[in-house]
């Protein structure tokens, strides 16, 4: 195998975008089993299954949209695409990479691997019918995204065996919520620009609807946060009354994302914009450094 195969199935798979699957390290963080080094290698084991089957995703995602990409300015350049990978190929690459995540998951111990095992599914089986069909519809396709997260930190939770408070899953959803609705904001303003849509729902989209999805998503999870730092259950289990003192980070970051969405018109990939903004990094360092500071030293 040649390098520039390997350089093209490295994008197909889309291993930068393997970021995202540091979400089945949250339930591990708020646990307060972050240095537990059980913890860390089941979560690990988990994260890794979760990339492959991410993977696998992507490469059925292209497989379908193939048609639309070769028409897309940005998209045509993808390997199935733009011709550098076959389909049969990708379809190759899409089994392989699902099988290996189910192997890897056998590392796991028995008591927990069949409830891994069966996020990991039903998240396979949610995508797939995401990219045949689902993300067709406004709303339902953010929401499902968003869900998708919500199951990554499911799958942490039950392989480190550790209870999701409420506050999690609800700060989560609608973080991801938020970030997706400012995604569908960037395939607004190239619709927009060209008078061609990028997805078949963005003509139920437009700026007004956006910007508002935008507001609300940000305002409630910011408020969420705060309820979840102040609530008796959690300022128990931390033994600290201080924790809200972190909110302001998350504003920090929430209106960032705006200014990147709304000012800079780069919404378009989150994790583009985490890997390549300092200033999002500096903030997401500082709110894991204080939380880490309040939970595990103070």
């Amino acid at each position: 195998m040649d390098t520039t195969m390997i350089k093209n199935i490295l994008r197909l798979t889309r291993p930068k975008q393997w970021i995202k699957n540091f979400f089945v390290f949250i339930p591990m963080f708020f646990g307060g089993e972050l240095f537990d080094l059980h913890s860390i290698w089941l979560a690990t084991i988990t994260f890794v299954a979760f990339s492959l089957t991410a993977s696998s995703i992507y490469c059925y995602n292209d497989i379908v949209d193939v048609d639309a990409d070769r028409c897309h300015p940005v998209k045509c350049l993808r390997p199935i695409a733009s011709g550098d990978l076959s389909i049969r190929m990708g379809y190759i690459l899409m089994a392989v990479c699902f099988l290996l995540s189910m192997a890897v998951l056998l590392a796991l111990p028995p008591e927990v691997m069949s409830p891994v095992m069966a996020v990991i599914v039903f998240y396979y089986v949610l995508n797939l019918s995401y990219c045949s069909k689902l993300k067709q519809f406004a709303i339902l396709d953010v929401c499902i995204v968003a869900f998708g997260f919500v199951l990554r930190i499911l799958a942490g939770g039950f392989a480190c065996e550790l209870p999701l408070s409420s506050w999690i899953v609800i700060m989560t959803f609608l973080l991801t919520l938020f970030m997706s609705f400012a995604k569908r904001r960037d395939d607004v303003l190239r619709m927009n620009e060209t008078g061609e849509a990028p997805r078949k729902n963005t003509v139920r989209y437009n700026l007004t609807f956006i910007n508002q999805a935008i507001t609300i998503t940000a305002s409630v999870t910011l408020v969420c946060y705060i309820m979840y730092c102040v609530s008796p259950e959690v300022v128990e289990r931390f033994q600290t009354p201080y924790l809200y003192l972190t909110f302001v980070f998350v504003l920090l970051g929430l209106l960032r994302y705006i200014q990147i969405a709304v000012v800079d018109k780069k919404s378009g990939d989150p994790t583009k914009v985490i890997l390549k903004d300092h200033f999002s990094q500096v903030i997401v360092i500082a709110w894991i450094l204080t939380f880490l500071l309040m939970i595990y030293v103070i």
